[in-house]
């Protein structure tokens, strides 16, 4: 990836007017128009002018994205025909459980986040991260604990395993990895936890479902001013190959993630 990849990506309903508009005015480092879950089915063609008018119009500084629906959905020839020729940063496709589900949103040739929804793709995630057309994962938690059959529905704990390997697989593909919606919107500091275990855990960024989460998701997903100065000390220190520095012993290794923190910051 040449890009620096987004901290929040924040779901606005297409057939919502007012959320899009007040979408252009959030801190958000990526819009998601969704035609898919946010939109019931006798309001889709509805959404769909909405979503074209308001990319067309456009949001300055925002990178947007459309999530379409899924293959299989008696929807997604429609939306597809929407979304083709907008100026957009991405298309969210839900519901992949194969590299074949793929096919007819390539034809858009626009950079596609595919999210990871079942246990059918997280053990097809690797292939579906290395597809060229693939430019991210997105953990689908929601629908993830629910074909699991959880008894306690989003229990994180018990995702665990399914959760490291939506991250392993993005990096093996070398593409982005982006964790599931927290559903709590009221849950400032279950949100905050949530996003700080996520960014431990290797996520990139984390999609949200309320503006109110787009501030603290940026925090936790932003280098630290402690982390930069980490970072600044160990890049100022390093001479080339192993040594010791501030009690530790670093390397090449360790002066690239510094020098990769610092770029990211200055972003």
């Amino acid at each position: 990836m040449t890009d620096f990849a987004p901290r929040s990506l924040l779901y606005v309903p297409g057939s919502n007017a007012r959320a899009l508009e007040k979408a252009a005015g959030l801190a958000a480092d990526m819009l998601i128009i969704d035609l898919e879950d946010a939109v019931p089915a006798d309001r889709k063609a509805d959404a769909r002018a909405a979503m074209r008018a308001a990319v067309i119009a456009g949001f300055p500084g925002k990178r947007v994205a459309v999530r379409i629906n899924g293959t299989g959905s008696e929807h997604q020839a429609a939306d597809i025909n929407a979304v083709a020729g907008l100026p957009l940063g991405a298309v969210v496709l839900p519901k992949v459980d194969a590299v074949a589900d793929l096919e007819r949103a390539r034809g858009l040739g626009l950079p596609i986040l595919a999210m990871i929804e079942t246990p059918a793709a997280i053990y097809a995630a690797r292939d579906i991260a290395a597809d060229p057309a693939v430019v991210g994962l997105i953990a689908g938690l929601n629908d993830l604990a629910y074909e699991l059959k959880l008894p306690d529905g989003m229990d994180r704990g018990a995702m665990g395993h399914a959760i490291q390997a939506i991250v392993l697989a993005a990096r093996a593909g070398g593409v982005w990895a982006f964790d599931g919606v927290y559903n709590a919107i009221d849950d400032a500091v279950g949100f905050a936890a949530e996003a700080a275990e996520g960014r431990r855990l290797g996520f990139d960024g984390k999609t949200l479902i309320h503006p109110s989460q787009v501030g603290p998701c940026n925090a936790a997903f932003a280098p630290s001013a402690h982390a930069i100065a980490a970072a600044e000390a160990l890049v100022a220190a390093a001479t080339g190959g192993a040594q010791r520095h501030e009690g530790r012993m670093i390397e090449d290794m360790h002066v690239a993630a510094a020098r990769a923190l610092l770029a990211r910051a200055a972003h």
